[in-house]
């Protein structure tokens, strides 16, 4: 049974840090690309970062670039989001996914496994 679960969320204040993570099992996240997405309120999910399977290539989307740095442990079979110089606007449900394919995917419906999501809110 493959089950991915996030941990590390919660209240922080503007410009503060946090860091995500997202223990697998029944899977590898060495065989599969793994993402972060977002969810705000009304807002549509969006993708965050991502490593590829190899972990040799890496995303960011541009309104997380510089800030956020996605990392792998493939010890621990575990995938994290390094959040600095967190804003309002970072507020969200943070979801860990992963996906097969050979070049990470954007769109969500192309990630097979998801995680319960953890929320991040970021107080100004």
């Amino acid at each position: 049974q493959v089950q991915l679960v996030e941990s590390g969320g919660g209240l922080v204040q503007a410009g503060g840090s946090l860091t995500l993570s997202c223990a697998a099992s029944g899977l590898t996240f060495s065989n599969l690309n793994t993402a972060w997405f977002r969810q705000g309120p009304g807002k549509e999910r969006e993708l965050v970062a991502a490593i590829s399977w190899s972990a040799g290539i890496t995303y960011s989307s541009d309104s997380v670039k510089g800030r956020f740095v996605i990392s792998r442990d493939d010890a621990k079979n575990t995938v994290h989001l390094r959040m600095n110089s967190l804003t309002p606007e970072d507020t969200a449900v943070y979801y860990c996914a992963a996906g097969r394919g050979m070049s990470i995917p954007k769109n969500p419906n192309d990630y097979n496994y998801w995680g319960q999501g953890t929320q991040v809110t970021v107080s100004s």
